[in-house]
């Protein structure tokens, strides 16, 4: 981490010198001498931060470096922000206060840097002489690689060893695996198994691998480990041994002391001429290089070969290259039976979990979350302990961090749990443990994750793409990486929301603050270092308990905080705060504190009951992202305009009532065109003469992806359409009337975004505008209240991309009909308030993928969908103020031939809006060995959405 902090450091510095400061007399030769200093200590860092785990002496020196590059960046931030606090005042007095500002801010920046050029100086001299200790005796011991291999090597010893008694919930993974294995086609095929570390991989694999309908099968096999250290000539070789010993031949003599290229092609010719039945396990692949490597040696030869991977990296379970089909098992934790299962076992010996210590042991499996690994590891420390002392239990819980890095006994999961995060390039480091700042179990938005790491300045520029697509790459790789699990994705399937295990979160909340990354702050549990840069607050907050400044803090986040604590929070002085973060916090005016964080670039108010913004919010020149959604903010003052680095700007909220759906916006007198570095601008309204000026000056915004419009009239059409032809950049596009009633003129867009991909319109259209069927890219459609003339069935069923397609009260249908060969990727279909609607007809071939269907206000619709049962991909039928003729025929009944053409939808629900709720009734199909099994539910909710929001 001590690299990330000081290849930032030399970025800004670059910046800063490059930006003027080389002008300055005095002062200059101060900041060359650290830039160089840090460019010295940049070559060893990349392996000294790798390395601090096993020595100590490293370590000591790592924090030095770190520390010492924040404490100039902080001098360095403080420059910046005092030389820069005069753009409030005007004239002569302006150019006096600029003139004693900047006189102060270089005398503090030239006294700070000759305080630390000292200790930089030592620093390196230190550098030096560990360098060249490693170089002599320590090289061939303590080396990054042997520390690491070893790590490694013990947890791969421990998974192919598991006892039969930790094994629990592995038989129908198994089976599945098996039979891929013996099944299947005469090509190669490579069987991929991906998941987190600790999910069981490695044993899962082992007990396919030693399956005896597996040994009959195959008669050429190999289990091959590839250790971090292993070269690939040696993983080749130790695969030819496998494979010759396999056949009852030796390696040839010759192998020993031939390249990789020569031994693949031992390998690859062995396998042909046999033309065997072979099955070669490559364990925990980590590196494609390796992988590409052992892929070339394994022929295709159409006698039905198989190449089994364990990785936790899913790019690597693909099987692309090598001429071979592939399939991916994702592995899955345990469920909440099987879990408690494996702990009793381990715990207390096959007994059951004593009825005083059932809390206790319940919180630690939630911790759990369904990992083998630690589950069977914690329960090995909880079988130690004393069944009749609950306080020896309880402490447990309560300290479970400080036993996963204390606890001798949980050693192993701690090591596979770090593998994954010390493996991580130093730009994903930082950005994961960024991550620790959100409380347990909590889902964090993809987008606000995103946002926050662009202000934090972690993210790279890179030519062609913005900060965020650079961040929404890092976010994907993280997610390869099994570091982070989707939580929820979109019905186009965007990941929307993600989660870090827990057990995870516990161990990078330990290193964050190890590092001075990050404190987290819950309930006064720890003291806070001198020095504090990042701080998230879950529940209460008090900085006088503390006893530390926060002059420091570059970013402040809080949840489930009262508004006494945000009051005491935001009575500190942030003179360098980047982030701010008071999504869901209890307050009810914006506070006036923000207005001097000059250096704000991350502002959320979300869901807070904030009412209005006032004009002083001008004076944040560097803000990027101002989140006000769910507020009741309504309008803006024209000084937004004066925000020129605003990127991201959320003004509005939703308000759901049954089937009523209504969306509020905000306006503004600003120019909203002035705003050129805008990228999503929610919800705009242009219903007055004032913000209709703002129509024409949207095409300004040539990097907005997202606009949304409200309470747009029919005369303002042609204006809006020629504004969204210059948006190139445009990906989503929401077009709302100024009432239901009101016709949307949007035929004006002869040349539509080229990249648009989700288009959402609500109002009269009379006839679909033709651009539409031609947006080749178009993943997303929504349209309401359209009230069509044509059936625009036609022009939309050959979209190639469309996975998602909501009409409500689209056109007057009396029978919609979908042809064969129609909407091959459509994956989710809604209709809603089709009042002449009685026969719904699917040909066969026709939406194949399709695996949501919902329906709902068709009064007039008594029958299923004819040739409903030719969905075979649908997984969820949803029916809500329905006829009750049709809601009948959903009765699961095996008699009932009606309700056979749905059975096999795994999840049916029916309901009808009564009383101010919804009577919800779900009916659930489930295969066992003795045939299908029916279940019916009921229940009532006020809460439940009718279809989509």
């Amino acid at each position: 981490m001590a690299e990330s902090a000081v290849l930032y450091l030399l970025s800004k510095l670059e910046s800063f010198v490059g930006n003027g400061i080389q002008q300055e007399r005095d002062g200059h030769e101060e900041w060359m001498s650290l830039m160089r200093e840090f460019e010295r200590i940049k070559a060893f860092l990349k392996t000294a931060d790798s390395m601090e785990e096993c020595n100590e002496e490293v370590k000591v020196w790592v924090k030095q470096v770190r520390e010492i590059a924040y404490e100039a960046e902080d001098v360095l931030d403080e420059y910046k922000q005092l030389s820069g606090q005069d753009h409030q005042t005007e004239g002569f007095l302006r150019m006096i206060q600029t003139s004693v500002r900047n006189r102060k801010a270089r005398h503090r920046l030239i006294s700070a840097m000759k305080s630390i050029s000292p200790r930089i100086k030592s620093i390196c001299e230190g550098q030096q002489r560990l360098f060249d200790g490693f170089s002599t005796t320590e090289r061939g011991s303590s080396s990054t690689s042997s520390y690491e291999d070893n790590k490694w090597q013990d947890h791969r010893g421990d998974a192919l060893l598991v006892e039969k008694s930790d094994l629990v919930g592995i038989e129908e993974p198994k089976k599945e695996l098996v039979e891929w294995l013996v099944q299947g086609v005469s090509q190669c095929e490579v069987i991929s198994v991906v998941g987190m570390g600790g999910l069981g991989k490695t044993t899962l694999t082992k007990q396919v691998y030693d399956d005896p309908a597996v040994k009959k099968r195959f008669t050429v096999r190999a289990w091959v480990t590839l250790s971090p250290s292993l070269r690939t000539e040696d993983l080749l070789l130790d695969m030819l041994q496998q494979i010759t010993s396999s056949i009852m031949k030796t390696v040839p003599a010759e192998a020993k002391t031939r390249d990789s290229s020569c031994i693949r092609t031992m390998i690859k010719d062995l396998l042909q001429k046999r033309k065997s039945k072979y099955l070669i396990v490559l364990d925990d692949v980590w590196d494609m290089n390796k992988w590409d490597a052992v892929k070339c040696a394994l022929p295709n030869n159409n006698n039905g070969g198989r190449i089994m991977v364990t990785t936790r990296k899913s790019d690597l379970a693909s099987a692309s290259g090598t001429g071979c089909a592939g399939k991916v098992y994702n592995m899955k934790p345990l469920s909440a039976e099987q879990s408690h299962e494996l702990f009793c076992r381990k715990t207390f010996k096959e007994k059951a979990c004593p009825s005083h210590l059932e809390e206790i042991c319940r919180h630690i499996l939630r911790k759990c979350e369904g990992l083998p690994l630690a589950i069977v590891a914690i329960g090995g420390v909880l079988a130690s302990k004393d069944t009749r002392r609950i306080d020896e239990w309880e402490l447990v819980r309560r300290s479970l961090r400080s036993e996963i890095e204390d606890n001798e006994k949980l050693k192993n999961l701690k090591q596979v749990l770090s593998l994954s995060f010390n493996d991580l390039p130093y730009y994903l480091k930082s950005c994961f443990l960024h991550l620790s700042v959100f409380p347990e179990a909590h889902n964090v938005e993809c987008m606000r994750i995103i946002r926050l790491w662009v202000a934090e300045g972690f993210v790279e520029r890179k030519e062609g793409k913005t900060l965020e697509e650079v961040a929404a790459d890092y976010l994907d790789e993280l997610l390869n990486r099994s570091l982070i699990q989707v939580a929820e994705t979109t019905s186009d399937g965007r990941v929307k929301m993600c989660r870090v295990h827990g057990l995870l979160l516990e161990i990078i909340i330990s290193k964050a603050r190890d590092q001075n990354y990050a404190i987290i702050d819950q309930e006064h549990s720890e003291l806070w270092p001198e020095r504090v840069r990042r701080l998230s607050v879950h529940k209460a907050f008090q900085v006088a308990q503390q006893n530390r400044s926060l002059s420091h803090l570059r970013s402040l986040l809080m949840f489930g905080v009262d508004r006494s604590s945000v009051d005491d929070a935001l009575s500190s002085e942030f003179n360098l705060l980047r982030v701010l973060d008071l999504c869901h916090a209890p307050v009810g005016r914006f506070p006036v504190q923000v207005l001097d964080m000059n250096c704000l670039r991350f502002l959320s108010l979300r869901s807070s009951h904030i009412q209005t913004i006032p004009s002083s919010i001008g004076n944040l020149q560097n803000l990027e992202t101002l989140d006000l959604k769910d507020t009741h903010v309504m309008a803006l003052p024209v000084e937004i305009a004066k925000l020129q680095r605003l990127r991201h700007l959320l003004v509005y909220r939703y308000e759901t009532i049954a089937y009523s759906h209504y969306k509020y916006g905000f306006k503004t007198p600003a120019d909203i065109g002035a705003l050129q570095s805008l990228q999503k601008l929610c919800y705009i309204e242009v219903d007055d003469e004032r913000n209709r000026r703002n129509i024409l000056g949207l095409g300004k915004l040539d990097q907005l992806r997202r606009l949304c419009v409200l309470k747009l009239r029919r005369e303002d059409g042609r204006n809006l359409c020629s504004s969204i032809a210059k948006l190139t950049n445009l990906s989503s596009l929401a077009v709302y009337a100024f009432d239901d009633e009101e016709e949307l003129d949007l035929h004006h867009l002869s040349s539509p975004p080229p990249l648009l991909q989700r288009i959402f319109l609500r109002g009269h259209l009379q006839t679909l505008p033709s651009w539409i069927a031609n947006l080749h890219s178009l993943v997303k459609l929504r349209l309401r209240m359209s009230c069509l003339r044509d059936d625009p069935l036609e022009s939309l069923q050959n979209l190639p991309s469309l996975v998602h397609l909501e009409l409500l009260h689209v056109y007057n249908w009396q029978t919609l009909r979908f042809e064969a060969k129609g909407f091959m990727k459509l994956k989710t279909l809604g209709l809603d308030l089709f009042d002449e609607l009685e026969f719904i007809q699917v040909e066969e071939g026709a939406m194949p993928c399709l695996g949501k269907l919902i329906i709902q206000r068709c009064k007039l619709l008594k029958d299923l969908p004819l040739g409903i049962e030719h969905l075979k991909m649908l997984k969820v039928l949803e029916f809500f103020d329905l006829p009750d003729e049709l809601v009948q025929k959903l009765k699961p009944d095996e008699q009932n031939e009606d309700y056979q053409k749905v059975a096999h939808v795994p999840e049916i629900r029916y309901a009808y809006w009564r009383e101010q709720g919804w009577d919800v009734t779900s009916v659930e199909t489930s295969v066992e060995e003795e045939g299908s099994r029916l279940q019916s539910s009921s229940m009532r909710s006020s809460e439940l959405p009718p279809c989509w929001k």
